[in-house]
């Protein structure tokens, strides 16, 4: 899905050029012409078109990929952002029933844009030890992540099918879920700074790194790290340790 999303921009910035016709100096211009990506967005969006290229040489389209011979770019670690309490409490009041929902689940669930815009309320469904929310991940991948007793009942009272339904049929699409929530959250703050959120609160609670991975559906434990901010007192006590 978010591979789409960066193909359906790139083909938005090109109008009136085929995707066959694309030059290797169109990408490079392309993924250099941003210039407020960080590293990581550059390097997702370079992957996304490498991706789509090899997929049309397999295929017949081309004979050569003209992304191929892109430059690599390096990949930084991020630091975990998670947005700040006040700021949360205060999207949430503010927020319609709609949108107040989807805030819930990045914060409280972990959930990314993109698996928020998938949900439906049959996903919700009870197990020995209460209630989970089957969440519908990349790769076509799926996990059951557990839901306090508050957000399942949030979910609970929904109508059936998807949570939030597009009026052109099926789903909101990811990037409209994004801007719904960015429209309620200060300048600096997205969607995804809930998801740093969670994992950061459940690293408080004392969950280790393997099971975080495992509620947001992260296949490496390395960008798990990125997501869980150690607190100041955990810090102190480690160097307090070493005296």
């Amino acid at each position: 899905m978010q591979r789409l999303y960066q193909l359906r921009r790139f083909a938005c910035d090109h109008p009136d050029l085929s995707p066959w016709h694309i030059t290797l100096d169109h990408l490079v211009l392309w993924l250099a012409g941003h210039e407020q990506w960080v590293p990581n967005t550059r390097r997702a969006n370079r992957g996304a078109l490498r991706a789509f290229y090899a997929w049309a040489v397999a295929v017949g389209h081309l004979e050569r990929s003209p992304a191929a011979a892109l430059p690599r770019v390096k990949a930084t670690r991020g630091l975990p952002r998670p947005i700040a309490e006040e700021v949360l409490r205060t999207a949430v009041a503010l927020a319609d029933d709609r949108v107040r929902l989807m805030l819930l689940l990045a914060a409280y669930g972990g959930l990314r844009r993109a698996e928020i815009a998938q949900a439906r309320r049959e996903d919700v469904h009870r197990a020995d030890d209460g209630w989970h929310l089957r969440v519908h991940g990349k790769g076509d991948a799926y996990r059951d992540v557990p839901l306090t007793g508050h957000l399942a009942a949030e979910l609970l009272d929904q109508p059936p099918s998807w949570l939030f339904p597009s009026p052109a049929g099926g789903h909101l699409t990811p990037a409209h879920v994004g801007v719904l929530a960015s429209r309620l959250l200060p300048a600096g703050w997205a969607l995804h700074t809930l998801r740093h959120r969670f994992a950061t609160r459940v690293r408080a609670g004392g969950a280790d790194i393997y099971v975080i991975a495992e509620l947001l559906g992260h296949r490496n434990i390395e960008t798990t790290r990125i997501y869980t901010r150690l607190g100041h007192d955990e810090l102190r006590t480690a160097v307090n340790g070493a005296a």
